[in-house]
């Protein structure tokens, strides 16, 4: 598949050719993307002021926005996880934090490692989320300390976008849709992977 790619003042973005990149996210200038990363369709990574680095097993998903400032780049560093319609600004996602979908973090913040941003949060520039913190609201504050069943929790999520990636590196293809439906389709078969509510009802 063809990417979205463009060069801006003689830098060209890098894709690691383990990691998957959907031809509909748009990477301009400089952008990194390091090995077994994961972008999601239409997520724009536009690096014409600062550098924008994703680290190994890092993911950003669908529609994201990733930005910087010169001097000042966007970094998501190993198995950093980026939710739907997330926005980062100039800001550094330390190894192994979610931020949630269409959370907004700012100018000069960092997100600790192992620390979630929920989502529809806004994390205001500067701030520093402590590791394992989980922070909320608008604008965001520390909630609490997370468990360590919900770090755990966290690490099965990005776990399965790392499979996605090779997934998607092996089997998606563009392709045109089917009139009607086969009658023996059968759903992707994958290991369970629980809402986080949804997996503390369970106890």
């Amino acid at each position: 598949m063809n990417l979205t790619v463009y060069s801006i003042n003689g830098l060209t973005p890098v894709v690691d050719p383990t990691s998957f990149v959907h031809p509909s996210a748009v990477l301009i200038g400089d952008v990194i993307v390091g090995a077994g990363c994961y972008v999601g369709p239409s997520a724009c990574l536009r690096g014409d002021f600062g550098r924008l680095e994703m680290r190994a097993g890092s993911n950003v998903q669908d529609s994201c926005v990733l930005h910087a400032y010169p001097g000042v780049g966007t970094i998501v560093e190993e198995d950093g996880h980026v939710g739907h319609g997330a926005i980062l600004h100039g800001c550094i996602v330390k190894r192994n934090a979610l931020i949630g979908m269409n959370a907004v973090v700012n100018d000069n913040a960092v997100i600790g490692e192992s620390a979630v941003v929920a989502a529809l949060a806004f994390v205001k520039a500067g701030m520093v989320v402590p590791s394992r913190t989980l922070v909320a609201g608008v604008p965001a504050r520390i909630v609490r300390e997370l468990t360590d069943g919900e770090i755990a929790w966290k690490v099965e999520g990005t776990q399965s976008y790392q499979e996605l990636t090779r997934r998607s590196l092996a089997t998606m293809r563009a392709t045109s849709p089917l009139a009607a439906a086969e009658p023996d389709r059968k759903p992707i078969e994958l290991p369970e992977l629980l809402p986080l509510s949804e997996r503390k009802a369970r106890g």
